[in-house]
């Protein structure tokens, strides 16, 4: 390098540096000296396009999971509130069967008639002599069959 410029020979043995940039420059008409970047225009423009329909397509894929996952987590709080809701609808049923069957019982039965005045109980008791009853049973005599010998057989 000389004075800042590059020689035309340092760019000949610079292979990479050589194939990354082109001067769009003269040599006989030098009034900006560099270089500059080599496009190609339609496969750069293609790939750039390529990419931005794959990045709008990622960030819709994106919003679609973030709001069924919206979605998702509301469904599942609804289910663990009805979930809670039946637990205790349960709890309180087996409750109620529990004070149904405590009233259906005989001696809360029995305590309900005693408190209402509709059926009363007999005041005195009466009592009946005794009846004899006359046995209708015959007594059979047991017969016994003599017991019979077999010679042979």
């Amino acid at each position: 390098m000389t004075n800042g410029v590059v020689t035309e020979k340092k760019r000949a043995t610079d292979y990479s540096y050589r194939h990354k940039y082109v001067s769009y420059v003269t040599e006989s008409s030098i009034l900006i000296e560099g270089f500059f970047p080599k496009e190609h225009l339609v496969k750069e423009m293609a790939i750039k396009k390529i990419n931005k329909t794959l990045c709008i397509i990622l960030g819709a894929v994106i919003l679609l999971a973030a709001i069924s996952y919206y979605f998702v987590m509301s469904n599942e709080q609804k289910l663990n509130q009805l979930s809670h809701q039946t637990m205790m609808l349960r709890d309180e049923n087996a409750e109620l069967q529990n004070k149904l069957d405590k009233l259906k019982s005989f001696n809360n039965v029995d305590k309900a008639i005693k408190k209402n005045t509709t059926l009363q109980k007999a005041s005195t008791v009466i009592e009946a002599p005794e009846v004899v009853a006359v046995s209708t049973k015959k007594q059979h005599k047991a017969i016994k069959k003599p017991f019979a010998f077999n010679v042979g057989y």
